[in-house]
């Protein structure tokens, strides 16, 4: 069933009919299959069953034809699982699989000799169909991905079991094994200790636009937009834990912060941002914190040139209480005394901006720069902690240059000495109904190492050929910039950027938390 659900989803675009076809296998699946789907559309993938060149020489020898002409069929359909699918005999028996012992299986075959996988893929191979094939083909050699976000996912669970997506959202954050546990272990249980090192989702502000003449020193606080990554900081019982919001645990790349676990006396979650600081404590660029971003073991010289600290917003939990749902200016005053307490340069409070009208907030942001910030943060004092981009409570009021996060999707070779490089590149945004819509081409920004990374990526993950542009999968997302923006009825968008340039790749980030067309519209100046 599991075949015929990534089909159903492969062929249609409509995200009900992804979020119907979901719940409908939930609702008849076994359960011990629903987490392992789960995890695959969570970026839980099973390991490799075989190196790419072992996968042409045994589908070579499978399907008895010259090296030539699988290369002939590869260079023609432009994606190995689906030539290997297709130029394979027909199956001598069709066979039913559920996902988990399938995946238990590859996960066990990975580590047997070349022999032992060898016959596990051609037993596999002889018993599907060529379109189940594509999907096993993809799912063994670690490339599977499909076109269906996790917010999709939670969708789906939420009407299957009657639970708040919110709730379902922070379930599935962490760590969490879609094999050894279950999704009912997963969605049910009370206790926050089944996994102590689960991070909550993070609360995202929204582009400001004609909500900032509402914007009030009475009714909201302002805070700096710091431009670092932005992480949970928590500390439970004696074991601490550094979530960024791509949901990566980074301990091992920020060691220095067992240190401000032991000045943390009680248990707490704390939301902030993670910056380079000099040693006069002022805040370095992003490109600073990159030669930290990665590292999995970084050195005492590292450590030492690139200090880091984290800027702290807000607190999540506190003695194992979830304080999301009491005010923001409550959770602050509580952050403050435990900020206090720690007395450590790790960990310092994200100044709050005083204002007396608009007019004054306006000269604070265009004084923003001068501490080592992109804009301000503008947060109604009365505001809960929620989940994901709820419009209405928190928005970024960023300086110029504009910018939003968008995806590439279409990509084109440069001119000169990069002839032979993709280095133009189309961008494009969500609409509401959740398509892409492309917005900018930009070709300028990246660094010659992240050019070439880029290049590799797009002839790895090219969909189809129109003469020298060539149309990518939807999942490289950058902060593009540009100076102005009009409405346009020449573009699709209905919108048109003037100057765009790419401001950085957001490693950081998923497509799924790219910016909506609206998003870039509502910046336009009435």
């Amino acid at each position: 069933m599991f075949f015929q659900l990534i089909h159903k989803i492969d062929s249609s675009t409509k995200t009900l009919d992804k979020v119907e076809a979901m719940f409908q296998y939930f609702s008849i699946v076994d359960e011990a299959d629903i987490l392992p789907v789960v995890g695959l559309f969570f970026g839980k993938r099973p390991k490799k069953l075989a190196k790419t060149n072992e996968l042409k020489l045994w589908a070579i020898q499978k399907a008895e034809i010259s090296e030539w002409l699988f290369e002939e069929c590869y260079a023609v359909a432009g994606d190995l699982s689906e030539t290997i699918s297709k130029l394979l005999p027909e199956p001598n028996q069709v066979k039913t699989y559920g996902i988990r012992e399938l995946i238990i299986k590859i996960n066990e075959v990975s580590k047997l000799d070349e022999d032992l996988r060898k016959q596990f893929l051609y037993e596999i191979w002889d018993s599907l169909s060529a379109d189940d094939r594509f999907v096993f083909n993809k799912l063994s050699s670690g490339g599977f991905r499909i076109g269906v976000s996790e917010n999709l996912v939670i969708k789906a669970l939420s009407k299957r079991y009657q639970i708040d997506e919110s709730i379902i959202t922070h379930r599935l954050m962490g760590n969490w094994d879609p094999i050894k546990n279950n999704i009912q272990e997963l969605l049910f249980s009370q206790s926050i200790d089944v996994d102590i090192s689960k991070p909550y989702p993070f609360f995202l502000a929204s582009p400001i636009g004609e909500e900032l003449n509402s914007v009030s020193a009475v009714d909201w606080m302002a805070e700096y937009k710091w431009d670092g990554i932005r992480v949970q900081f928590i500390k439970r019982g004696i074991e601490w834990f550094l979530w960024s919001r791509g949901e990566e645990l980074i301990n091992h790349s920020f060691p220095e912060f067992e240190i401000l676990s032991g000045h943390i006396p009680i248990s707490c979650v704390i939301d902030g941002e993670l910056l380079v600081v000099d040693k006069e404590n002022k805040i370095k660029s992003f490109n600073d914190l990159q030669k930290r971003l990665g590292r999995k073991k970084p050195g005492k010289k590292v450590i030492e040139d690139s200090p880091v600290c984290i800027y702290a917003y807000d607190l999540l939990e506190c003695d194992n209480l979830d304080l999301r749902s009491i005010s923001l200016i409550e959770r602050r005053r509580k952050l403050e005394e435990i900020i206090n307490s720690a007395n450590i340069s790790l960990l310092n409070l994200s100044p709050e901006i005083s204002f007396l009208d608009l007019n004054d907030l306006y000269k604070k942001r265009e004084e923003a720069r001068l501490f080592g910030s992109e804009g301000l943060m503008l947060k109604r004092k009365s505001s809960l902690y929620q989940t994901g981009r709820k419009k209405g409570d928190w928005f970024k009021w960023k300086l110029d240059p504009y910018s939003v996060d968008a995806v590439m999707i279409y990509a084109q070779v440069g001119h000169g000495r990069r002839a032979n490089l993709f280095t133009d590149y189309t961008f494009a945004l969500k609409t509401k109904q959740g398509n892409l819509l492309p917005v900018a081409k930009a070709y300028s920004g990246l660094t010659d190492a992240e050019i070439k990374e880029v290049d590799a990526w797009i002839k790895l993950n090219t969909i189809e050929k129109f003469g020298p542009v060539r149309s990518v999968k939807a999942e490289l997302v950058f902060e593009i910039g540009f100076e102005g923006i009009a409405l346009s009825e020449r573009h699709k968008s209905g919108v048109a950027v003037r100057f765009p340039r790419i401001l950085r790749w957001r490693k950081d980030k998923k497509v799924e938390e790219i910016n909506e067309l609206d998003d870039l519209k509502s910046m336009i100046r009435k």
